[in-house]
């Protein structure tokens, strides 16, 4: 069993209704995790999740907290709600440089998983913001300076290059469509073990001590739709291994 930190995957949607002369608004709260957390729980994992808006101020700043966990996933959350805690941001106080942390965590054994969406890697209009950051060393990919959505609205399949990998779970056959990717690229000395339009899908690494990963496209809808991540038993199987590659 393993201790795994989800961070993200979570958001507040606010919507305007206009009737007439009279307008109000509602807002919602919807979570994107329960493919990945079902998926890793049916697998023995302990999962713990820290929704997008309690990222700022409960993220992990050191070692010390993050040596709770054995892998970190990071999936649709930008470097912006990592580095500005609350003290920071509203304050103009120091903090943490709490990428800075986790990225000496990997180094020294620890296990790192970033998953795409439109917060991740570089991102919607470049607002994932991971680039610059000391995290991206630790990546087994380079990042795009611009906004790096690769959107497949009829759909993409997975081409695996190493099926033997043990951080591919096993799986085997055909994946189901995906609807997009962040595209990235290989990184030096790196593994891709699937890409998806050509580009990294799935790529490992060691760093230091510890191990990285990238799943390049989501883990649950809009890019990762029902086939893929409730439907297809390989979802737990791909997501499970590199889950316990990166905990060894």
């Amino acid at each position: 069993m393993s201790r795994v930190l989800i961070a993200g995957e979570s958001w507040v949607v606010q919507s305007t209704h206009i009737k007439g002369v009279d307008s109000f608004t509602t807002s919602t709260y919807a979570t994107g995790v329960e493919p990945l957390r079902r998926a890793l729980e049916g697998r023995g994992h302990e999962v713990t999740h820290l929704p997008a808006h309690l990222v700022p101020a409960g993220f992990p700043g050191d070692a010390d907290a993050l040596s709770a966990y054995d892998v970190v996933i990071l999936s649709d959350i930008g470097a912006n709600s990592i580095q500005l805690a609350p003290e920071v941001f509203e304050q103009a106080a120091p903090g943490a440089d709490r990428l800075g942390a986790l990225r000496g965590w990997v180094r020294d054994g620890g296990g790192l998983l970033m998953v795409g969406g439109y917060l991740s890697f570089t991102g919607f209009e470049g607002k994932g913001a991971f680039r610059n950051t000391a995290l991206h060393e630790a990546l087994p990919v380079e990042l795009l300076p611009e906004d790096d959505r690769v959107e497949l609205p009829a759909g993409g399949h997975a081409e695996v290059t190493d099926a033997g990998h043990p951080a591919l779970g096993g799986v085997a056959g055909a994946w189901p469509a995906l609807l997009g990717y962040n595209r990235v690229r290989p990184r030096r000395g790196a593994d891709v073990l699937a890409t998806l339009g050509g580009d990294p899908l799935v790529a490992v690494t060691a760093h230091g001590k510890g191990r990285s990963a990238v799943f390049t496209s989501d883990c649950s809808p809009h890019w990762a739709p029902k086939p893929f991540c409730e439907e297809w038993d390989g979802y737990a199987r791909v997501f499970g291994g590199l889950v316990e590659w990166l905990a060894r």
